[in-house]
Parts: structure tokens; sequence; C-alpha cells
């Protein structure tokens, strides 16, 4: 891996109205443009069950697909299950280790590093590259997940892990969601202990979407969904040129990444856009049988 240190100004440039990250800067992997993009952590247990590991992929993938970033920890179980989602997506994927580089922690998930870096993703550290794992430093990485992410959603986690550090970290500085399971399932017990305490529960990635306020509530049934705010004109016109990524049109709107991608899945609901690979653009009208 080529590496750099990016200093805590980068960050600040990439994320504004995040507030000081925890961090004087972090080694770096890769490319930070998905940064710039509405943010989710995806963590949990790396005992995970089958379940957890699904749930963790098939979230992170849809929520990749909707421009989301998924940011996670680059351990075993629920972290690399939501790396990999993120990636079946074609979508870059950020991962936080809590060791060095060049001592890379777990070994084993050494080449999954290598394919999210290849996909236009990062690998980050607050460790020099050298540096061995730690116990503690994991905590400290916990930390940076947070300062990197818009919400934080904890899929498998037992009463006491590493996950709900994260959430402690989270707690009253961004949304923290998490997946109900099986009340006999103790991998699954800190979930559980997470909702009992305020946590958002989640059904489905457009729970996760509402909650980092990407998109209206649901809607009550039969209700007629409520016609999106008025730069939908605007939006419209910038994509009439051809498809276009989520990049080129916040700086071609000039909307914060949060508000377009909101107002861009509106649109995609209402039929008048779709995505395309990795952009958007106007909806084929569909012709007329003969």
């Amino acid at each position: 891996m080529e590496l750099r240190f990016e200093p805590r100004e980068r960050f600040l440039a990439i994320r504004p109205g995040r507030g000081e990250p925890r961090f004087a800067g972090l080694w770096a992997a890769g490319s930070l443009e998905a940064l710039a993009r509405p943010s989710i952590a995806i963590v949990g247990t790396r005992a995970a069950s089958a379940y957890g590991r699904s749930q963790a992929r098939s979230l992170a993938a849809e929520l990749a697909g909707l421009g989301i970033c998924v940011l996670s920890g680059l351990a075993l179980g629920i972290d690399s299950a939501a790396h990999e989602g993120a990636l079946d997506a074609g979508a870059p994927t950020i991962g936080v280790l809590g060791s060095g580089h060049h001592r890379f922690y777990p070994p084993r998930n050494a080449a999954l590093a290598q394919r999210m870096l290849a996909a236009g993703g990062a690998v980050l550290s607050p460790f020099p590259p050298g540096e061995p794992a730690r116990p503690g430093q994991f905590l400290a990485r916990n930390g940076v997940v947070v300062a990197l992410a818009d919400a934080l959603l904890v899929v498998e986690a037992p009463a006491r892990s590493g996950a709900l550090n994260t959430a402690s970290w989270a707690a009253g500085e961004i949304p923290v969601l998490a997946l109900p399971c099986d009340l006999d399932r103790r991998s699954g017990a800190g979930g559980l202990a997470l909702l009992r305490d305020g946590a958002t529960l989640v059904r489905d990635a457009a729970d996760i979407v509402e909650a980092m306020g990407l998109l209206r509530p649901r809607a009550a049934p039969r209700e007629e969904p409520a016609e999106p705010a008025p730069p939908r004109d605007a939006l419209l016109a910038l994509l009439e040129g051809g498809e276009s990524t989520l990049e080129a049109l916040v700086g071609a709107s000039g909307l914060p990444a949060g508000e377009l991608l909101g107002r861009l899945n509106l649109l995609e609901l209402a039929g008048a856009i779709e995505r395309r690979g990795a952009g958007y653009a106007l909806a084929r009208r569909k012709g007329k049988a003969r």
C-alpha cells in the first residue's frame, strides 16, 4: 500500500459541519473521495451469526447503491460483511484499522483491504505504519470511525463488545441504530440493550436512510407522496445533458451532499430519474406498444 499522512484539516475540509475530528491526522492508503458522501458506520461482533453477516452485507449493499459511503473497522465478522456488501454494489468503502498498515490486523483481511483500494475506497489508521495491534488501540479506532460517520448501525453485538464501545462514542453525536434479533441469542444482546436505551430500530434500509435525514418519513398507507422540494426542476435540468455522478451534481447544484441525495431519492421514487452505474440520469420513457 502507498501510504501518506493526512492531517486533521484535510478531513475537516472533506466533512464540513461534522465538528472536530478526534485525531490529529490519519495514515491513509487509497482515495478519500467517498468521505464527501453521506456515510454510515456499520459495526458488530467478530463472532457473527449467519443472520448477522447476511443482514450486514445486504444492508451495506443497498445503502452503498444509494450513494451512501459504508465505513467499518476491517475486523472479522460484521465489519467484513459490511465492506463486502459495499463492494457487491460496486461502491467504495472505507476501513479504519486498529493497528498500523505495515502490521495489518487481522492478517486474513489484507486481501479484502486490497479489494477495497482497487474499488476506489481507503484504508485509514490513526497509528504509525509499524505499530502492532494492541487491545486498547481498538477503542481509539472506534472513536475515529464515529468521527467520520453520519450515523452508526450496530448489526449484532453481545452485551460486552467493541461495537457497544463504538456506540458509546456515537451517543449524542450521531444517530445510533440497531437491528433486533432473537431474545435468546447472546450475540445480539448488546443490540437489544441499545434499542431499550433509545437506539433507532432498523427493519430495512429505508429506516436507515430516514434516520440519516436523507428521505422523508414513511408515508401512511394510501397517502399520496409529497411533492419534492422546489429545486426539483433545477436538478432535472442538470441531468438533461446525460448521466452525472453524485459528486458532479454536488458541485453543479451547490447543495450539501446529504440534502442532494435525499432529493435525488425522491425524484427516483417519483420515476423522474434512475440510477445508472455510479451515477444518475433522467428516466427513460417507455415507448407505447404497437
